[in-house]
């Protein structure tokens, strides 16, 4: 009786330990991939997660030397506000909000050749980006 009781424990704490396994390391949503959002000649050249529901990326042209910012949600869902927003050294700056999206939002421009920049984005109340960045 003794050995049926250890078997059945041992049996069951394996398999206990697979289903906390699986559990602990099932997937999330997959992260945003960048749109060409900013249009042609623009590269990513740093991006940041917007909590779990979308990435924000900079973007740079260098023909023109400006930079650019687009947010990007995962996965389309209903209409929410996406907004973002971009500083350079000299403080000049552009944001923008936009309601009802429902994929993606931006972009916003502005010239930072040689200029460290301020970036960020939000998708509802999420928010993502970083301060002082790609400088040069």
């Amino acid at each position: 009786m003794n050995r049926l009781v250890a078997r059945t424990a041992a049996t069951l704490g394996v398999a206990g330990a697979a289903i906390a396994t699986t559990v602990a390391t099932a997937p999330s949503a997959a992260a945003a991939t960048y749109n060409n959002g900013c249009g042609s000649g623009y590269v990513v050249v740093n991006s940041a997660s917007v909590g779990t529901v979308g990435t924000v990326f900079l973007t740079y042209n260098s023909s023109s030397g400006k930079n650019c910012v687009v947010t990007v949600r995962n996965s389309s869902g209903s209409g929410i506000e996406i907004c973002e927003s971009i500083t350079n050294e000299n403080g000049a700056s552009q944001s923008m909000c936009e309601q009802n999206r429902t994929t993606w939002g931006g972009p916003v421009t502005i010239s930072a050749a040689g200029q460290c920049v301020t970036w960020s984005g939000s998708i509802g109340s999420a928010t993502g980006g970083k301060t002082r960045t790609n400088c040069g």
